[in-house]
């Protein structure tokens, strides 16, 4: 008699798996590329090099993976906060951490504008020091770290309540100080958890429309991102050019999480 299993066997959750994917995934994207496909390749090579296009895509890539970098250094020290640390206010400090997953983007916009602007709360001390917060590079900067933050705490969470204090006491048990304990036994047990948030955050700003373009000023060649130079080709009826452009936005994001992903399962084989 066989091993009988909770779900379906192999074949049946295979294929409504299949199924699922198609609909929600391959026919969407099947149908940028056919759409993009009605343009020739001197098109799509005028299109994609031309230099809005160029500056977009710099500014879009660029301030995405400075964001999702700097999310991963301070996801990291909020989750060691509070899954080392028990204080007052731990819970509701645990739970501010998903607000950027409930709260509308748009509305999030808005929000970092009216502080990050030269006349608000935070925008005007950045002003006297010379530095511009809304309607700039460092704006969209801003949005895409506060978008992409949570996924980083909540990937390293778990991981480091996994862990526990038996590695560290061993350390210390050993000789060892503290920053050699958190550079030789902590740390690349997080790696792999590090290199995932960093993944999800980079992928999650790399398509953020709603937060930034309030707080970017939406300016071409200089604070236009890509999500947003694609809806403007699209309001001018460009459908093939907004489908190129999304096509090979879609190609470079696919090549970058693809390289990450191999980096990281290189780690983790290394950490076996």
């Amino acid at each position: 008699m066989g091993k009988k299993r909770v779900i379906p066997g192999f074949g049946l959750s295979f294929g409504i798996t299949v199924f699922w994917l198609g609909i929600i995934i391959l026919i969407p994207l099947s149908a940028l590329f056919i759409k993009a496909a009605g343009l020739g390749p001197g098109e799509w090579w005028k299109i994609l090099t031309s230099a809005r296009v160029l500056a977009a895509a710099k500014l879009t890539f660029g301030a995405s993976a400075a964001a999702a970098a700097v999310s991963t250094v301070l996801g990291l020290l909020v989750a060691w906060v509070l899954v080392r640390y028990q204080f007052p206010g731990r819970r509701i400090l645990d739970a501010i951490v998903d607000l950027p997953f409930a709260l509308p983007t748009a509305v999030a916009g808005i929000t970092l504008t009216s502080i990050y602007a030269p006349t608000g709360w935070i925008g005007k001390y950045l002003a006297d020091m010379g530095i511009q917060g809304a309607y700039s590079p460092f704006g969209v900067f801003i949005a895409l770290t506060f978008i992409g933050f949570p996924f980083v705490v909540r990937t390293v969470q778990p991981v480091m309540e996994d862990m526990g204090l038996e590695l560290e006491e061993a350390s210390a048990i050993l000789g060892a100080g503290r920053w050699t304990t958190f550079r030789r036994v902590i740390f690349p047990v997080l790696i792999p958890a590090l290199i995932t948030g960093f993944t999800l955050a980079f992928a999650r700003a790399i398509g953020e429309y709603g937060s930034v373009i309030f707080i970017s000023g939406n300016l071409p060649m200089k604070t236009e991102i890509l999500p947003l130079l694609i809806v403007a080709q699209l309001e001018q009826v460009k459908y093939e050019a907004a489908a190129v452009i999304a096509s090979g936005m879609l190609l470079v994001s696919f090549f970058l999480l693809f390289l990450i992903n191999l980096l990281q399962r290189r780690l983790n084989w290394q950490t076996r």
